[in-house]
């Protein structure tokens, strides 16, 4: 058994599905902790509004409280777990816990992916960390390897499947020929999508993700208000089907690239090729692909949401800490934020291949006008192939392009759709150069 000079003191605000995770984790391993590492780890008070769910977990009298302010004040707690989520109140407890010397740790990815500059620089003030390891792929180490394991490198590209309940639908769709709405009310029922999914199929969760995760790996400041997203609710059994017939899997994908006129960060359906490693994580699974100019491609796999595996994040952020602390050794603070240091790439300037499926009159002559919507934008085709009868006199037509500018994608759409031959848009899909993914990494000797 290692020694351990004192018993580090955590207060625990949220006992949801995480933070009862974290209740568990923390109490199933406690004497190993001691044993192993020396560090004495106890959650000293918890906070909740559900008093039945508190006691449940083993907290009762004074280890529990219904107001966040107790935890915050007691001076005795060394770190505080903010598992909440959300902006209010979560900002005033990360406020108040950092100004009182309090080290926080959080999967408050919404919280962190706007305010994170501001919170960080108040840590630094206060000599205090902010560790966030769960607020970015749920059990993934994806922070610890971009801040350490893969710090010797320039990171080049940064893409990942982040949020479990668009892939868990986006599978179910391909493997079964099912439609979305389908999907997500089966996904619903069974719990793997939110009676509200706002956050996860319009692609808010994985936008917040993508800029934590580019904000580490670019040494730059990314909020998630920077990052282009658009979600799913387009993405049809058709498009799937077709998409595989190509040889290509659609997937929700947060992209950050360093690219030599910014930044490039954004959330949406996306084809990559079917042999891609991205485009065989299936499920509720999460997987975080990186590229560094020295070591090449990377993936980190691993269910990113969930109790015990984003518990298992939180309480490494917490050992991490409490290693210093539980010896009597000062833990370094904070390091002052990431500024904006690299511009960011507009959307517009995006240039990349697409698939578009229209609705249109089947009848003869009905493609001309629609052909030359796309060569009066400079958008060249490279394929054309009719799907289905959409019934009522329209069909599903399928074009692919070569590589356009989104800004000429955008302008083309709207013309589209105001042609009297078009019933509608029905879906615009980008094509992936995964192989730019790469580029600027150094050969394999």
């Amino acid at each position: 058994m290692q020694d351990t000079d004192r018993t580090v003191n955590v207060g625990l605000i949220g006992l949801g599905t995480v933070g009862g995770g974290v209740a568990k984790v923390i109490a199933r391993h406690r004497d190993e902790y001691r044993k192993a590492y020396g560090i004495d780890l106890r959650i000293k008070r918890a906070c909740a509004l559900d008093a039945e769910r508190a006691a449940e977990l083993g907290f009762t009298g004074d280890t529990f409280t219904q107001d966040w302010h107790d935890v915050v004040a007691d001076p005795e707690i060394d770190i505080v777990v903010e598992l909440i989520g959300g902006e209010h109140p979560a900002t005033e407890i990360f406020e108040a816990a950092l100004t009182s010397g309090k080290h926080m740790v959080s999967a408050n990815k919404a919280l962190l992916g706007r305010h994170v500059e501001r919170l960080a620089r108040l840590a630094a003030e206060h000599g205090v960390q902010i560790r966030c390891e769960a607020s970015a792929g749920g059990g993934i180490p994806i922070v610890n390897a971009l801040e350490h394991a893969l710090v010797g490198n320039e990171i080049l590209t940064v893409a990942g499947i982040l949020n479990g309940t668009t892939n868990y639908i986006l599978s179910r769709m391909d493997a079964e020929g099912l439609d979305f709405d389908e999907v997500l009310a089966d996904a619903q029922r069974l719990g793997y999508a939110e009676a509200d999914p706002t956050a996860d199929v319009d692609g808010f969760d994985a936008a917040s993700k993508v800029a934590i995760l580019s904000s580490i790996a670019f040494h730059t400041r990314v909020t998630t208000d920077d990052v282009f997203q658009e979600g799913i609710r387009n993405v049809s059994a058709a498009d799937i089907a077709q998409a595989r017939s190509m040889g290509y899997v659609v997937k929700l994908l947060g992209i950050a690239r360093n690219t030599e006129s910014g930044v490039d960060v954004r959330v949406h359906p996306t084809m990559i090729p079917a042999d891609h490693m991205l485009a065989g994580v299936n499920g509720a699974m999460n997987a975080v692909y990186v590229v560094g100019d020295a070591v090449g491609e990377t993936m980190f796999y691993g269910a990113g949401a969930g109790s015990f595996p984003t518990a298992s994040a939180v309480v490494g952020d917490v050992l991490a800490l409490a290693d210093a602390i539980s010896h009597n050794e000062r833990v370094q603070a904070e390091i002052e934020p990431f500024g904006r240091v690299l511009p960011l790439r507009s959307i517009d300037d995006l240039k990349t291949r697409y698939y578009i499926r229209l609705s249109v009159e089947d009848r003869v002559g009905a493609l001309a006008p629609v052909v030359d919507v796309f060569a009066q934008h400079g958008i060249s085709i490279s394929q054309i192939s009719q799907l289905q009868d959409d019934g009522e006199g329209h069909c599903s037509v399928v074009f692919m392009t070569h590589k356009a500018a989104e800004r000429d994608m955008a302008s083309a759409r709207v013309d589209l759709e105001a042609l009297d031959v078009v019933e509608r848009v029905a879906s615009v899909i980008r094509i992936e150069d995964v192989e730019a993914w790469t580029e600027g990494a150094e050969a394999n000797e």
